[in-house]
């Protein structure tokens, strides 16, 4: 009998490295990989949960571009959103973050303070600003009483219902507080230093110096509020369920309403798609124009 030729060294150590991988990976196709694979093909369908899925092709795409008008007010309403929380968050991020970074006494408490918001439960924030935006006996039109100044009703009036989901969303800007403040402390002092042998002043400083080395940081929080703007919808789903008149109707409202209300399986795996598609192009758009503005240290290209 022929003696079994011992495995080589090399072979054992990547047979190891698979098995150690191994759940990690079954883990992701089964959670993952195949629900993806399947809304994919339930796109293609008309399924209603209790029967079983037929074939369509591009009836559900069709409908959803040509014969679907809310499809497109959600549309609109989710890029109002992104539009205006996106950028308002990065400045005032960056401005807090700017504050927590002085060296003064208590400053942790203070960090840990406006980073509490971002961690607490999105229910549980939502029905807070609900009670504070209330338009008849809210925290923020009982304060503005006390000024002569009739608050308006911020989620019951179509002109005010979105900026006010803007202003909420401000409320935990200490989660990007944190990241800007990481990037801030990663300045090398030697940068100011030879700003203020420069005759450089603090603005200078900021625009010269401070703001370049944090374009890196501004990048992802770019990227990451633009994903998680595309995805906002606790605070329409509790606290106005889209209204008024489909003011606060987000995309992710509109696609749950589809696949568990009207039990639309295939026409909301069908936006699913379509959203994905769109966070696609525009963080392909966002990387392509990061060259002209994002610089990194090291580097010559900005």
């Amino acid at each position: 009998m022929r003696a079994r030729r011992p495995m080589k060294l090399s072979t054992r150590e990547a047979l190891n490295g698979y098995l150690f991988f191994s759940p990690g990976l079954i883990g992701f196709l089964v959670f993952m990989g195949f629900p993806i694979a399947f809304s994919l093909y339930l796109s293609f369908t008309s399924y209603n949960i209790y029967s079983a899925p037929k074939w369509i092709g591009l009836l559900n795409y069709k409908i959803l571009f040509t014969q679907d008008s809310l499809f497109l007010k959600s549309l609109g309403n989710t890029l109002y959103y992104v539009a205006f929380s996106v950028p308002l968050s990065t400045v005032l991020g960056i401005l807090v973050a700017l504050l927590m970074n002085q060296k003064v006494w208590g400053i942790r408490a203070f960090r840990t303070i406006f980073f509490l918001p971002s961690v607490v439960s999105g229910v549980a924030v939502a029905l807070l600003w609900q009670w504070i935006l209330d338009g008849n006996f809210g925290l923020l039109n009982t304060f503005l009483s006390h000024f002569g100044i009739v608050g308006p009703g911020w989620l019951t009036d179509e002109a005010w219902s979105k900026p006010s989901m803007v202003l909420m969303n401000l409320w935990a800007v200490g989660g990007t507080m944190i990241v800007y403040l990481a990037g801030l402390q990663g300045v090398p002092r030697s940068l100011y230093e030879a700003a203020t042998m420069d005759g450089a002043g603090r603005i200078r400083q900021f625009w010269n110096v401070t703001l370049p080395m944090l374009t890196p940081t501004i990048f992802f929080n770019v990227i990451m509020g633009v994903l998680g703007g595309f995805q906002v919808f606790i605070q329409a789903y509790i606290m106005t369920g889209g209204g008024p008149n489909n003011s606060t109707m987000f995309y992710a409202l509109y696609l749950y309403n589809k696949a568990f209300k009207d039990l639309q399986m295939g026409y909301a795996s069908a936006m699913a798609w379509v959203l994905l598609a769109i966070t696609l192009v525009l963080t392909l758009v966002i990387f392509k124009t990061s060259t002209k503005w994002v610089y990194y240290e090291g580097s010559d290209q900005r």
